[in-house]
């Protein structure tokens, strides 16, 4: 490592200082000179480094670690009129869900230049919209929202601002600008079929009164009736779903004297808890009672037994959702305003039976 040493004209200012007199700040001709570059390289390391090498890069880090340095991005953006800043609203946090999301659209802005502001609405519309008010205020170069439904508000805000929008974990022909998920519908439908040619008959759920929980089971049980079945019972919970509310749900749906042959869950984690409860309750799984999650979470191959389940690319997902800002920031053309990524049921042994 180079010993970088801090200049005279970078020192902090002496202690005897007239009063009030405001220190000289420190600035990107510091650093330049004390990691022996030109600004204009240095600029290029901070700004856009894939347009320097690796080991420059970490020059003028620790050059600028050595004097206390912070970029000024709004000053920088002054002649490129990029803020280098995109700003994502999820509902929530507390799961790998929306997490995942978040890591992969921050890893691929990082990989670009781009800082990542995040918000968490609490599935509060409402909240959404205030929260965009005060993002907007602070000029992002790009917006992700999550899902397709908002405040009146937000649609007129965005679009008056005309930067790159996505929304996300939702598909629609007539985004805001671009769309990266899959269609929760079809994901229903999906689940519907395939229990039922895995030969259960008797179907309940526990379901999150979120909206995409929702559209998922409306769709399961319009492609159940399709086939002459209704659901013999259904429990709502409030977001954001827990392994409590998974136990609590099951223990509700039989203590009011349901008998169900499986039980769908919005979510793996709401999976996970009507597991445990089965367990306690000396239900087997799945040769009594069959149990479906949502999400592939990490943990769902690893419980006993292993929790079935719908694979979405979460991480996938957040690094669509930065390309596809990233290229409309760089004026680039997409290929298509809307990008389904898909899904996958995953058969595991929680609805394991009948060969």
């Amino acid at each position: 490592m180079n010993d970088l040493s801090l200049p005279e004209s970078s020192a902090a200012p002496a202690d005897d200082a007239g009063a009030g007199e405001r220190p000289k700040s420190i600035t990107l001709k510091d650093v330049a000179r004390l990691a022996g570059l030109s600004p204009i390289t240095v600029s290029r390391a901070l700004h856009n480094p894939r347009m320097v090498k690796p080991e420059t890069i970490e020059k003028v880090k620790q050059a600028a670690a050595v004097i206390g340095y912070i970029p000024n991005l709004l000053a920088g953006g002054l002649t490129t009129k990029r803020s280098r800043l995109v700003a994502s609203i999820v509902p929530q946090l507390s799961n790998s869900m929306f997490a995942e999301t978040v890591q992969g659209l921050n890893d691929e802005l990082a990989a670009h230049g781009y800082q990542l502001l995040l918000s968490v609405s609490s599935y509060s519309r409402a909240t959404e919209e205030e929260l965009l008010t005060g993002i907007l205020s602070r000029q992002p170069d790009g917006v992700v929202l999550t899902g397709i439904n908002h405040h009146p508000g937000v649609r007129k805000k965005l679009l008056a601002m005309g930067i790159p929008v996505v929304e996300a974990w939702d598909i629609s022909p007539t985004p805001i600008d671009i769309a990266v998920g899959f269609n929760h519908e079809r994901v229903g439908e999906a689940v519907a079929r395939y229990l039922l040619d895995k030969g259960f008959k008797r179907f309940a759920s526990v379901c999150g009164t979120d909206e995409r929980a929702v559209l998922r089971r409306r769709a399961l049980e319009a492609e159940l009736r399709r086939h002459g079945i209704e659901l013999i019972a259904s429990h709502e919970v409030p977001p954001p779903t827990t392994l409590a509310l998974g136990r609590q749900g099951l223990y509700a749906i039989l203590e009011g004297g349901h008998r169900p042959d499986v039980v769908v869950c919005s979510s793996d984690v709401l999976a996970h808890g009507a597991l445990i409860e089965a367990g306690a309750r000396g239900i087997a799984v799945p040769d009594r009672l069959g149990i479906m999650g949502f999400g592939d979470f990490d943990f769902a191959a690893h419980t006993h037994p292993a929790i079935s389940t719908v694979y979405v690319d979460k991480r996938g997902v957040g690094t669509r959702a930065a390309r596809c800002l990233i290229a409309k920031i760089e004026g680039r053309r997409l290929d298509d305003q809307v990008i389904d990524v898909g899904f996958k049921l995953v058969e595991r042994d929680t609805t394991r039976i009948g060969g």
